[in-house]
């Protein structure tokens, strides 16, 4: 019993935030700072949404687009990166390999932030600055990624499906892409919603890169709306409306995804 209530504590305590925000996306201006922090008062949800997207022409959908094909290109791209990264790691012998994987768990402890100030320097030394390519490119590259990849490929694929596979005249390539991703798909999803989720919510690269409004990813975009409310305060539930709205794609992806986590799950029972 004990542990039911801690659990229902915690996570109440996690969901209040969320909770407030969709609260306060169903509020007008005027409401947001007075009466019941976390009840309703005045029901606009429909109202605000709408004000949202016909803001300024439209721009919210255009940052909302940026953010879903930053993401998931640097997602897509750095998971197969990762993962042809990881299973090289596993499965092949080559001098040098433990260096190379300490090099990659090096970089799993530099922070992002120490980074994107050197990543910026190099951009603007080549012209790539307020480009696509200046979001997209560093985030395929993805340390963790890698780790992740290969402690799972070296636990859940068995050299002797992989001796089996060359045996038959299947290439490499053709091995890694046929039968070892297919093993892996627990860990590959859990690379891609990671990569996913962190260019999402990134906003010091984005800020240092950009400088058209038009490239702006949904968090610079926001940031940019609440620095100006003191100029117009309408921007101030719009700010609110727009970060309750920005957050539902990563709720979708997590709920499409979730089945290959408990798949992974419950793999150790059915191969051990």
């Amino acid at each position: 019993m004990v542990v039911i209530v801690f659990l229902v504590v915690m996570a109440g305590y996690f969901l209040t935030p969320l909770w407030w925000l969709f609260v306060a996306s169903t509020k007008p201006q005027g409401d947001l700072y007075t009466g019941a922090v976390l009840w309703f008062s005045h029901f606009q949800l429909a109202e605000n949404v709408g004000s949202l997207f016909s803001r300024d022409g439209g721009i919210f959908v255009r940052w909302l687009v940026n953010s879903l094909a930053y993401s998931g290109v640097s997602a897509l791209v750095g998971t197969i990166v990762a993962a042809m990264a990881g299973y090289s790691l596993a499965k092949f012998r080559y001098p040098g390999r433990g260096l190379i994987f300490g090099i990659i768990l090096g970089g799993v402890l530099v922070p992002a932030t120490a980074l994107a100030l050197p990543i910026f320097l190099l951009f603007a030394q080549v012209g790539l600055t307020n480009s696509v390519l200046a979001v997209v490119l560093p985030n395929i590259v993805n340390p963790f990624g890698v780790y992740l990849a290969r402690v799972y490929a070296d636990a859940a694929i068995p050299d002797e499906i992989v001796e089996a596979a060359r045996l038959d005249g299947a290439g490499e390539l053709r091995a890694f892409f046929s039968i070892s991703s297919r093993m892996m798909t627990p860990a590959l999803v859990t690379i891609f919603l990671f990569q996913f989720v962190g260019v999402w919510n990134n906003y010091l690269l984005p800020l240092l890169m950009f400088h058209d409004r038009d490239l702006f990813p949904v968090t610079l975009g926001l940031t940019l709306w609440n620095s100006q409310v003191v100029y117009d305060g309408s921007l101030g539930v719009l700010t609110i409306v727009g970060s309750f709205v920005s957050i539902l794609p990563l709720v979708v992806l997590f709920l499409a995804l979730q089945r290959y986590w408990r798949s992974g799950l419950t793999l150790g029972g059915v191969t051990g």
